[in-house]
């Protein structure tokens, strides 16, 4: 045809067709090219709820896709107000990287408020500070030995328990008592200082972890396989083992979290006479009005002090030397 550049015909084709692009095929581009660059424990969060868009809305294409699609897949997946609220923001994500491709000029996720869909955001849970006497039981609990060391460590330690499942050996020098935690993109570097009890309680670990380079690997031969051979156990092993000693046993013992321990250390520390801003850095918390970089070797043997002499309380609860 004269006056037409097939060149030009060309590009445009194809730039239309990029347009036409499915949710399925933005949600490969996003992954690939935003995903892999955010923190793990973000990636982890976000790459489920990828999964719960593309299964309700993969077959459409970017520009398909209205405000009252994206309250049907909340409404469909009946989670918790805390997991609404991801998979919100998660697909908000995804549709501003859709705009930036100019897939679509405008994001469908503007102006859906999920207090209009749920409510109001539920009260916050209180943190539970277990007594002395229901740690006497905990401490003693008859569970599965690992899973004991596992609880002991996280009291003794005041890590994060996804910190203590995803952690390896290489990073435990147990001649030099130091737990070295590498900097991540969600923290600084830092070192735990290992009371002479818990350096106990992670050699007990190192013989049970035989050639894992985990400190807890996977107990489920199925779990490793898909790691390609090793893995740390499940986020959830060591809040469904408390539950499940809970439901069992049915101690006297109110029900809590593995992230409660992190609040009962500090607080049975300041009784200890433990400092505030030593229990606060015991916990890797950062210090309000502290400026520049934290260094993680500040106050390590203030902190290798106050965890060496933490475990006075576990004595006091009626702990063995075991």
């Amino acid at each position: 045809m004269q006056g037409r550049n097939p060149a030009a015909d060309k590009q445009k084709a194809k730039s239309t067709a990029a347009k036409d692009w499915s949710v399925r095929e933005l949600v490969k581009d996003y992954r690939a090219k935003k995903l892999v660059n955010l923190a793990d424990s973000t990636q982890v969060s976000y790459g489920r709820h990828l999964k719960r868009v593309e299964k309700k809305l993969g077959a459409l294409t970017v520009r398909e896709i209205e405000a009252s699609d994206v309250v049907a897949v909340i409404e469909a997946s009946s989670l918790t107000w805390g997991e609404s609220n991801m998979l919100l923001i998660t697909t908000k994500c995804l549709f501003t990287h859709a705009c930036g491709k100019r897939l679509i000029s405008a994001n469908p996720c503007h102006g859906i408020m999920l207090s209009a869909l749920l409510g109001g955001w539920p009260p916050k849970r209180q943190r539970l500070m277990p007594t002395r006497d229901e740690l006497h039981l905990l401490l003693n609990a008859g569970m599965r030995r690992r899973n004991v060391l596992t609880i002991r460590v996280l009291l003794a330690t005041a890590v994060r328990s996804a910190e203590l499942y995803k952690a390896k050996w290489e990073n435990v020098d147990l001649d030099e008592a130091r737990w070295h935690f590498p900097k991540s993109k969600t923290g600084t570097a830092m070192d735990i200082p290992l009371a002479p009890m818990v350096v106990g309680w992670f050699t007990e670990l190192r013989e049970m972890a035989a050639e894992s380079a985990y400190m807890l690997p996977a107990h489920s031969r199925g779990r490793a396989a898909m790691q390609g051979g090793d893995a740390h156990v499940s986020k959830d092993t060591i809040r469904e083992a408390i539950g499940y000693w809970l439901d069992a046993e049915k101690p006297a013992v109110r029900r809590f979290t593995p992230h409660d321990l992190r609040s009962t250390m500090k607080s049975h520390m300041r009784a200890l006479g433990v400092p505030r801003d030593i229990s606060e850095m015991c916990l890797n918390y950062k210090l309000s009005g502290v400026e520049g970089i934290y260094d993680r070797h500040t106050y390590f043997d203030e902190r290798k002090e106050a965890l060496e002499n933490w475990p006075t309380f576990f004595w006091l609860a009626g702990l063995a030397p075991t």
